[in-house]
């Protein structure tokens, strides 16, 4: 274990020596310097309290088991609340004619509630979410740098077939952003509400054998909890809000697949197949893609980051096992990236800029994703029981 934590520090201190060279570079440099510290922060909480959508949602459905659950509910509602008071700073009236600077507030259409289905299928197949791939690269996982090439070859489909979609679906969608229809006081009632509701009927739901068991793992002293055992989900859940609403006070909010998209869309626009103009596409924030004009981008610098802190957690807890990839992984991780990357660039983002970072705006495109996200997963759970997926 003692080498597992001076390895983890090495890896920290790199990224700590990164941060401060990056904070050095005129213009952006403090950007990507907090997005570099912002990024290993959210590595390891999604390391160590396993944030993984998929595998939360895959755990309820199957064996009712709802510790993941709650800890996604505790970051939407602390999200929310902190999001709101950052909104009223910015933005002391939400009036009908602005939208909070940045903020993942989307249109909601067919095409986003299509693309998180998929998006939700291509989970179930490749295992997890991408967010979910990127900390598993700092595990040694076999099979996660195939989902994420396959969802770069998705996200290359979707520009492909965007404007299509755009023209015939999502063009005359509204955007529907709840503080400028409640106030940010009723909007962050609502939500409030709607969470504590989803609470109960989960609490519902859920075994008590589970809940007895993940109270037994608290007798547990402080070093273990922190480095070897899943986090709890108050834990977990608020440290996710908190890295959100500084993300976004800070530099933008929370997503990581805007620098795999714009990869994607430079490298399909330089092969010619592309249109020359993507209609709408640029005028949406949140997880937005671009032709790349530079190396270093916030969002690629919080991805590096994200998996330098996942391995330091990994390395610290003893869960790094690295080893090579079997045929049928390699295809089943790159089947479901492609269908990852099509339905998140539809969707405009996936679990964590979407569904995260929506839901915390007060964006209804944020519950529709995870709504029909889950429905995608429960679906491919279903018509796939016993093909040993994990």
């Amino acid at each position: 274990m003692r080498a597992g934590l001076t390895a983890a520090a090495g890896v920290l201190a790199a990224v700590l020596l990164w941060a401060g060279w990056l904070s050095g570079l005129p213009e952006v440099g403090r950007a990507l310097s907090l997005s570099a510290l912002l990024g290993a922060a959210f590595g390891v909480v999604l390391q160590r309290s396993r944030f993984c959508f998929y595998c939360i949602a895959r755990d309820f459905i199957q064996r009712r088991e709802a510790s993941g659950l709650y800890a996604v509910l505790i970051a939407l509602a602390a999200g929310t609340l902190g999001y709101h008071a950052v909104f009223g700073a910015f933005l002391p009236v939400p009036g009908a004619d602005r939208l909070p600077p940045g903020a993942h507030i989307g249109p909601v259409s067919v095409a986003l509630a299509v693309g998180a289905f998929v998006f939700g299928l291509g989970m179930r197949i490749s295992g997890s979410c991408i967010s979910a791939h990127f900390y598993r690269i700092g595990e040694g996982a076999p099979g996660s740098p195939f989902a994420l090439l396959g969802a770069a070859v998705g996200f290359a489909l979707g520009f492909a077939s965007w404007n299509t979609l755009y023209l015939s679906l999502i063009q005359q969608a509204p955007v529907i952003w709840l503080p400028r229809h409640l106030g940010y006081g009723g909007s962050a009632l609502l939500q409030c509400a709607a969470l504590a509701a989803l609470a109960w009927g989960i609490a519902r739901l859920s075994r008590s054998e589970v809940a007895a068991r993940d109270a037994g793992d608290a007798t547990a002293d402080a070093w273990q909890v922190a480095l070897r055992l899943r986090w709890p989900a108050a834990a977990g859940g608020l440290a996710v809000a908190f890295i959100a609403v500084i993300a976004y006070l800070r530099v933008a909010p929370l997503g990581v697949t805007a620098e795999l998209g714009s990869l994607a869309r430079t490298a399909a626009f330089d092969a010619g197949w592309l249109p020359a103009r993507l209609a709408g596409l640029d005028g949406f924030a949140g997880c937005a893609t671009a032709v790349k004009q530079a190396l270093l981008s916030n969002n690629g610098v919080f991805v590096l980051s994200l998996v330098a802190g996942a391995w330091a957690a990994a390395l610290a807890a003893g869960a790094f096992k690295p080893r090579l990839p079997s045929a049928a992984q390699i295809g089943r991780n790159f089947a479901g990236g492609v269908l990852m990357g099509w339905g998140g660039m539809t969707a405009l983002g996936c679990t964590v800029g979407t569904l995260l970072s929506g839901v915390m705006a007060g964006a209804l495109s944020g519950w529709v994703f995870g709504a029909c996200c889950y429905a995608g997963i429960w679906a491919g759970l279903k018509l796939t029981p016993a093909r040993g997926l994990t």
